[in-house]
C-alpha cells in the first residue's frame, strides 16, 4: 500500500506555512532559526516525495546537499546567536540593533 503523493505535499505545505508564520511573527532569534530549519525540511520532504513518485534518485541526492548546507547554517547561525547573546544579553530580534549607525 502506497501513500499518495498529495499527502506528502499537503504535509510539506503545512510545514512550510508554519515556518513562514514562525519567521514573521516571532521575535526570539532561536524560534526564528528553528522556523527556517522547518522550512528547509519541508522543501526536503517535497523533493523526496517527487523523487519517489517519479522513480528518480536525483531529488534524494539533492536533499543530501541541502542537508549539508542546513547543517553548516545551523552551526554558523547558533554561533552568531551565542555571540549576540554574550554582547547584548538578549536574543530578542527587536532589541538587536548592532548593524545600525
Amino acid at each position: 500500500m502506497h501513500i499518495q503523493i498529495e499527502y506528502y505535499l499537503i504535509l510539506s505545505a503545512f510545514m512550510f506555512i508554519v515556518g513562514v508564520v514562525g519567521v514573521l511573527t516571532r521575535r526570539n532569534a532561536i524560534v526564528v532559526f528553528m522556523s527556517i530549519e522547518l522550512m528547509l525540511n519541508s522543501a526536503n520532504l517535497t523533493m523526496v516525495a517527487f523523487s519517489s513518485y517519479l522513480g528518480n534518485a536525483v531529488g534524494q541526492l539533492f536533499v543530501f546537499f541541502v542537508m549539508a548546507v542546513a547543517a553548516a547554517e545551523a552551526a554558523v547561525g547558533l554561533a552568531i546567536i551565542i555571540a549576540l547573546f554574550r554582547n547584548k544579553l538578549t536574543i530578542n530580534i527587536d532589541e538587536l540593533n548592532i548593524l545600525k549607525w
